[in-house]
């Protein structure tokens, strides 16, 4: 009869997701993530290098032979983001503009689809899980299906049996802000009631049980017992919002009009790739402008990210 000594029974896994979980965290799995990790970066630090270099050299040689012939200049940054005729790109208004569109657009469906999601949680009324499944359905709805009617919403206003329901919203300016905004929105709620509503759906009803004892009201709850414990997953969905709003061209060419005063940074950036494309310099350096404040909102909420995304996932 053999025998497993005690050290060698201890160090084997018990389970098949501990065996899973060993070969994971093993050697040769960490260097495939290395080399992974290297693959994807390496077309980042190329982009990045290139937005340093003079144009002579980025139209001349490859990203590569910087290092053999390191030159760099601010001169790019400086076209991009300050120039003064219409063929340096001027991208400093089109960030603003960026930041104006994305942060009402995030703001707005992440607080509609929280009292939604509450309500469809932790409310009784008579069609509730169809409004549910209502919801889901219109995930699978493609966005450039709602283009043409959301247009006609801007423009003539909605009619019911020749009611009009909806006045016109013919914005002119900055006005048209509201158009962008009320379109991302709308493309955003059907995802966000589905992924904050997982959430909510599964914290302990003896919580709220609790605090309606207590005398506590439907805003009390949400605001001092829900949200606290959703934080996580209301900020996993924020990050998302932010990252496809902030990406955005489709919604912002169509809603925002294509001019200065409105336009994100992603609609003039297609405009220099497409006008003015032999200008590499320029788009290198105003690609990764792009990027900066992604990354920045990106780094700085990962704990909160990683934490909505692991959230529900394990219980006991």
């Amino acid at each position: 009869m053999t025998t497993i000594a005690p050290s060698v029974a201890r160090t084997q896994p018990k389970t098949a997701a501990g065996r899973v979980r060993k070969r994971l965290s093993g050697r040769v799995a960490s260097l495939i993530a290395v080399v992974i990790a290297l693959l994807w970066t390496t077309p980042t630090f190329g982009l990045f290098l290139s937005s340093f270099r003079p144009e002579d050299d980025i139209k001349q040689t490859g990203w590569w032979t910087f290092f053999s012939n390191p030159q760099l200049t601010l001169e790019n940054y400086r076209e991009v983001l300050f120039g003064s005729s219409s063929s340096s790109g001027r991208l400093a208004s089109f960030l603003i503009n960026s930041v104006v569109i994305t942060i009402p657009s995030v703001l707005f469906p992440l607080a509609l689809a929280t009292f939604a999601a509450y309500a469809l949680s932790w409310t009784r009324f008579r069609g509730r899980d169809w409004v549910y499944i209502g919801i889901f359905a219109l995930q699978v709805v493609p966005l450039q299906m709602a283009l043409v009617p959301l247009l006609s919403f801007f423009s003539q206003g909605v009619e019911v049996f020749g009611i009009t329901l909806m006045p016109a919203w013919n914005l002119e300016g900055s006005g048209q802000f509201i158009q962008v905004w009320f379109a991302h929105t709308c493309f955003a709620l059907p995802l966000g009631v589905f992924l904050i509503h997982n959430f909510m759906s599964e914290l302990p009803g003896e919580l709220m049980e609790a605090a309606r004892v207590d005398g506590a009201t439907h805003g009390t709850i949400l605001r001092k017992v829900v949200l606290p414990l959703v934080a996580p997953a209301l900020a996993a969905f924020g990050i998302f919002q932010f990252l496809w709003v902030w990406n955005d061209l489709l919604v912002a060419l169509i809603f925002s009009g294509g001019t200065a005063e409105t336009a994100p940074m992603t609609v003039r950036l297609a405009q220099m790739a497409g006008t003015r494309g032999n200008e590499w310099q320029r788009l290198t350096s105003g690609a990764f402008v792009s990027m900066i404040i992604p990354l920045i909102v990106f780094l700085s909420m990962q704990r909160y990210f990683v934490r909505g995304l692991l959230a529900g996932s394990v219980k006991g």
